[in-house]
């Protein structure tokens, strides 16, 4: 029996017109009915999936972590499956998902048909897959417009990012935990949900999607020209062993900074400190291997 499955996908990439086409002719070679609509605004998309959740069996996003961060509280409030097509730079949810990044491939395990329950990050109520963070990242992510993205792909954040280490100043923050509560100078606060964040470096080396908590990490140098010599740590989630990478793992995180500071969340600036962290446990069905 052929399912209907909601398709977004994200237009305003590089190829999105040419992606989406290949999106649908790539479900239907594998039985599957999309049922295609236009998200202009990331805000819109949850809306979206709940007002066409009565006429669909699942919810299919083609685009970035971004393009699938918009759509998570929509696929748990209309209780429907995700199936993901990973058509971004960074692709980390789909790493960590281990879903290829081939459409074809993609395709072949929403046919499939296994799902997994996973957990979804949330700070101050705004959803993320990946990681949430202040300082370095959200300053990259101010920095990283779409045009920069559509021209350069991943050399734009290369550019951007050199761009934004050689102008790093360390901040104070106050990290507080159901057990503790820290004074930090630091460059960067991250808290992670998944495995996966920055284009394949790993939020902790034993991190999981599902695990029911969050890892936090703050990195506390005077100069952030050190991170270079950290980078091989940071890949494979092993920061926590150097004395200026605080590691902490908790459910629920809040971080108060002396002025307002934004936070990106999959790649989205979404909000800003004072922020709390939670976790909604086993909360999103997505496909999976």
């Amino acid at each position: 029996m052929t399912r209907r499955a909601l398709l977004i996908v994200n237009n305003k990439s590089r190829s999105g017109e040419t992606q989406c086409k290949t999106a649908i002719e790539s479900l239907r070679a594998h039985d599957i009915e999309p049922v295609h609509v236009e998200c202009k605004r990331r805000e819109d998309m949850s809306p979206l999936i709940v007002r066409h959740k009565g006429q669909v069996d699942c919810v299919v996003v083609g685009g970035g972590d971004g393009t699938i961060n918009a759509a998570a509280l929509g696929v748990i409030e209309a209780d429907l499956p995700l199936g993901i097509l990973p058509l971004g730079t960074a692709n980390d949810l789909a790493r960590t998902l281990e879903i290829p990044p081939d459409l074809d491939g993609a395709a072949d395990i929403i046919a499939a048909g296994k799902t997994r329950r996973i957990d979804l990050g949330l700070v101050n109520g705004e959803p993320f897959f990946n990681v949430a963070s202040l300082g370095l990242s959200a300053e990259l992510a101010q920095k990283l417009t779409r045009d920069i993205k559509r021209r350069y792909g991943r050399l734009g954040y290369a550019l951007v990012a050199l761009k934004v280490l050689l102008q790093a100043r360390p901040f104070r923050a106050i990290i507080t935990t159901e057990t503790e509560t820290v004074r930090v100078r630091t460059l960067q606060i991250a808290v992670g949900n998944g495995v996966f964040y920055g284009g394949g470096n790993a939020v902790e080396q034993d991190a999981a999607i599902d695990d029911q908590h969050l890892d936090l990490y703050s990195l506390e140098l005077e100069r952030a020209w050190k991170l270079a010599l950290m980078a091989r740590s940071f890949r494979y989630g092993r920061h926590g062993a150097w004395s200026e990478v605080r590691a902490i793992k908790a459910k629920e995180f809040d971080i108060r900074t002396r002025r307002p500071r934004p936070i990106n969340a999959d790649g989205e600036i979404a909000t800003q400190t004072p922020a709390h962290f939670t976790i909604k446990p086993c909360a999103v069905t997505v496909f999976t291997p």
